[in-house]
């Protein structure tokens, strides 16, 4: 099951389907059904084709991202038990000297440093596991106590996989601890399939979302094909793919 999984989430970005399809119009090319495999290979063109243009890739993710609104002030968010901070992004700026939480305005880290300046929470949860010593939590700790969060403040879980068992291992960790309403923070992007796990695990869930680049505004820069909205795109079709299979087992459960 995990490898149909794993092959399922694979297909959702446009050019592993694309692949897929076109071996299945080769199959039906020498089984001499030539019509149906150029339809299919045509089809399968198209689709990669249209998620690789910037502007569908941005129409697609609002969808998801448009969901929770961005706090543009921390403090005028409420006061939680916890604030959950989940793994994703890159850390290697916690190596560079001179960085500023004004630097950092794409990551959530940062995002979640600025909910504990604000007073909203006085513990960290840090969600993200990986193999060995430094596990993707450890690597967050670094950044926040870089960003001033003092160690004690910290909360660690590292068994996790993916964002079920974020979900799965923060419950636990939070009702070690007494805590029963948390301030979410992950990507906008994310944030619709993440609430909704957070909550089936029986956590008040109040959403921080936090932004990510978007496309420039030059003609070039929304219409033009690239490898970087055909990447985008898959991210979002991934998140839809994610939903909706909560969905079927919400109705099944």
């Amino acid at each position: 099951m995990s490898l149909l999984r794993d092959a399922l989430v694979a297909l959702t970005y446009p050019l592993a389907l694309t692949l897929a399809v076109l071996l299945l119009a080769l199959l039906l090319q020498r089984l001499r059904w030539t019509r149906t495999a150029g339809v299919l290979a045509l089809a399968a063109f198209a689709w990669s084709a249209f998620w690789s243009i910037p502007h569908n890739a941005e129409w697609l993710r609002s969808s998801l991202e448009d969901r929770y609104v961005v706090a543009p002030d921390p403090a005028s968010l409420p006061r939680a038990d916890a604030i959950v901070v989940l793994g994703g992004g890159g850390y290697t700026w916690v190596n560079r000297p001179g960085v500023t939480l004004e630097k950092l305005k794409y990551s959530r880290l940062a995002a979640g440093v600025r909910l504990y300046d604000a007073g909203r929470a006085p513990r960290v949860i840090l969600s993200g596991g990986g193999e060995g010593v430094r596990t993707e939590a450890r690597n967050m700790a670094r950044g926040m106590e870089k960003l001033g969060v003092p160690h004690s403040a910290l909360l660690i879980e590292e068994r996790s996989t993916d964002t079920t068992t974020n979900a799965k291992y923060s419950a636990q960790i939070a009702r070690e601890h007494g805590i029963h309403r948390v301030l979410l923070v992950t990507s906008a992007l994310h944030m619709p399939r993440a609430s909704l796990l957070f909550r089936r695990n029986g956590i008040e869930v109040v959403e921080v979302s936090v932004p990510e680049p978007t496309a420039g505004e030059s003609w070039a820069d929304r219409w033009l094909p690239s490898p970087w909205a055909l990447w985008k795109s898959g991210r979002a079709l991934k998140e839809y793919a994610g939903l909706l299979a909560l969905c079927v087992e919400g109705k099944t459960a």
